[in-house]
């Protein structure tokens, strides 16, 4: 009878209580944690998104049907204290190898990198205090001999991850991932000081950098991996009138990192030199990553990066036009610029006549001192 049906489904129903109580408590903790600010919020759910990610078989997929949604894995990775890690990291560079311990960890990461010691001025391991005058290593004089045939020659040694005419206003950091040049670059101001002409209402952001009419506006993009040279020279005659520099994140730029972090060099720290070369506006702008406690610039004793604190979105702008000098660094193709404390990226964006070719293919490993193209 139903009494009976009822008795025999007690047990069922106390059962099915116990065992959506966890999901109602669940809903209630869930709750609260959606009314938290979005720091709090932030610190109480990176935990569980941690573990959402590293689980197998999603173990804690099931939170989802309860209304926990986990955190992208880009504002996962983000939320990582990079620049903290990369000011650790930095400290540990200088510290001083004992005279027995430089061989084998200068030996691993040799071998781990890839790292050829036949180019280095000094090729034995002893001489190496730290780690950070391992990085900055010099190279002897004829390993990397300038290409005096092309008007623009590779900065560093490095990948070449894109490279081409920008086209509006957006620049491809990888193929198919695109960035803001503006965004990159920063607002043009109207300071009589900088290389490049105020911005207008009636104008794009392209045509304000391209000063000669004819030319267009290039792009190339350099990655440099740990194991690579990481000083960096003057790509081409040209005269440095400006410096920006960009406090911010220091997020990984390898390629992969590139493909998944759309904007991802607006995102990091960098430092953009601007001036102009013979034929308009030329720029390098050396980006930071993850590690790369500090950008060193030879002639620039102002810059320090990689503070403990900076705010979001802000930049530090240096005229290196005075009344005693009225044109600013002059740069000569091949000379030292500069340097990186282990790996990152450089990105050139030039003006040149339409007819400017380069020499490079998408993808190819480059040294510095080699042809990126001519007219």
């Amino acid at each position: 009878t139903m009494c009976q049906s009822e008795a025999r489904r007690g047990p069922e129903l106390r059962a099915a209580k116990w065992l959506y109580f966890p999901q109602l408590a669940l809903r209630r903790r869930l709750g609260q944690l959606s009314c938290m600010s979005k720091p709090a919020l932030k610190l109480r759910s990176w935990p569980l998104t941690v573990l959402y990610y590293l689980l197998p078989f999603g173990a804690l997929r099931p939170l989802s049907r309860v209304g926990w949604r986990p955190v992208s894995r880009v504002a996962l990775y983000k939320s990582v204290p990079t620049r903290l890690l990369s000011r650790a990291w930095g400290r540990l560079n200088q510290v001083e190898l004992p005279h027995w311990l430089r061989r084998p960890v200068y030996s691993l990461y040799i071998w781990t990198f890839g790292v050829n010691m036949k180019e280095a001025a000094v090729e034995d391991l002893h001489h190496y205090r730290n780690l950070s005058e391992f990085f900055r290593r010099k190279l002897k004089p004829q390993a990397r001999p300038v290409c005096g045939l092309h008007s623009v020659i590779s900065p560093s040694d490095g990948k070449i991850l894109n490279f081409g005419q920008v086209k509006n206003c957006e620049v491809e950091q990888v193929k198919g991932i695109t960035y803001s040049l503006e965004s990159f670059l920063g607002p043009r101001n109207s300071t009589d000081d900088l290389a490049f002409p105020p911005a207008t209402s009636h104008g794009s952001f392209r045509s304000q950098l391209v000063t000669r009419e004819g030319n267009e506006l290039y792009h190339c993009v350099i990655y440099l991996a740990p194991g690579d040279y990481h000083c960096f020279h003057s790509p081409t005659d040209w005269t440095v009138s400006h410096r920006r520099h960009f406090p911010g994140s220091l997020m990984s730029v390898n390629p992969g990192m590139a493909r998944w972090i759309k904007e991802l060099f607006c995102h990091n720290e960098r430092v953009v030199l601007t001036g102009d070369w013979k034929h308009g506006f030329f720029s390098l702008t050396a980006v930071g990553a993850t590690n790369v406690g500090s950008i060193r610039i030879y002639f620039d004793q102002d810059l320090h990066t990689n503070s403990p604190r900076y705010s979001k979105g802000s930049y530090n702008d240096f005229s290196f036009v005075t009344h005693t000098n009225k044109e600013g660094i002059p740069m000569r193709k091949g000379e030292h610029l500069g340097e990186f404390n282990l790996g990152s990226t450089i990105v050139l964006i030039f003006e040149a006549p339409k007819d400017f070719n380069f020499k490079l293919k998408a993808g190819q490993k480059i040294r510095f001192g080699e042809a990126l193209g001519s007219l």
